[in-house]
């Protein structure tokens, strides 16, 4: 055999054994990722986790923003005629109730999935995410999405949203075990988040914001006796709203206003540090 032709042949049959090798239960990556939109930045994370490699992920409420009055800019309105998918809270969260049906309507073959399918919801609070135990349902809710969307990436979809679950039920024990012990579970915030994380925790929330109204002067002063009685000295705000309300009340009790952010992107880091400061208010 010419000495020239060997060294191509040997080539060939090892681009052939390799190729032969490749892992198929991988991700097919498209040259274009799939578009999905998302309202808020927990629901990102969640997307990005399960979706992995395979997807590109827009938010429409911006970090700092206010959920109850923002709107939404044209170039993001725009960015909705190429999403594939559409992952609502679906829990009564004020920006969606207004314009969700804009956006659907913008773009009638996109999927609308409705995160809170399977969540047992408290009236008028929208923040289901702020539980690990409805995020795993949330979690769930988009791997169904996906799948619906992109079959071919079944498996590979599974695999992550296992991880990311198994992540979830980590955070979820390691909240109870931190928490454990305490007789006093009362804490006090401006706006009314924690709803879901306190009903799965056994804490009591008390909020300062009355139906998204400030607190009259009567309501004021009740706040600040119930703070006295139960000895609470945090009062807890969030960067969306005013803490104004939160300052006076922590004045008149010798306490200080904490900050508790309910919308970063990285969940699980999130929940960590937000669970850690209430029990060091409990403390």
């Amino acid at each position: 055999m010419n000495n020239k032709v060997l060294p191509v042949l040997i080539l060939l049959i090892a681009a052939f054994l390799g190729n032969g090798c490749i892992d198929q239960s991988e991700p097919q990556v498209n040259d274009e990722r799939i578009v999905i939109i998302a309202s808020i930045l927990p629901q990102a994370d969640f997307v990005e986790h399960v979706g992995g490699d395979n997807v590109e992920v827009i938010v429409m409420i911006p970090p700092g923003a206010n959920p109850a009055t923002y709107e939404p800019t044209a170039s993001q309105l725009k960015s909705v005629s190429s999403a594939t998918m559409y992952v609502k809270v679906g829990s009564g969260l004020p920006f969606e109730e207004v314009w969700l049906d804009k956006i659907g309507s913008a773009n009638p073959d996109m999927l609308i999935v409705d995160t809170s399918e399977g969540i047992d919801l408290i009236p008028g609070d929208p923040h289901i995410w702020l539980s690990p135990r409805s995020a795993v349902v949330q979690v769930e809710n988009i791997y169904k999405g996906l799948v619906a969307v992109d079959p071919e990436n079944s498996e590979y979809y599974y695999r992550n949203k296992e991880q990311y679950i198994n992540d979830l039920e980590v955070l979820d024990t390691d909240i109870i075990e931190s928490l454990s012990g305490f007789e006093d579970r009362t804490f006090m915030v401006f706006h009314p988040s924690w709803g879901y994380f306190s009903r799965d925790y056994d804490l009591t929330m008390i909020a300062v914001e009355i139906e998204g109204k400030e607190p009259s002067a009567g309501d004021m002063a009740h706040l600040i006796e119930t703070a006295k009685e139960n000895n609470i000295k945090f009062i807890f705000v969030q960067p969306q709203f005013s803490t104004k309300s939160a300052e006076v009340i922590a004045n008149e009790i010798g306490g200080s206003v904490v900050a508790v952010d309910p919308l970063p992107q990285d969940y699980i880091t999130n929940l960590r540090i937000v669970s850690n400061t209430f029990v060091q208010s409990m403390a």
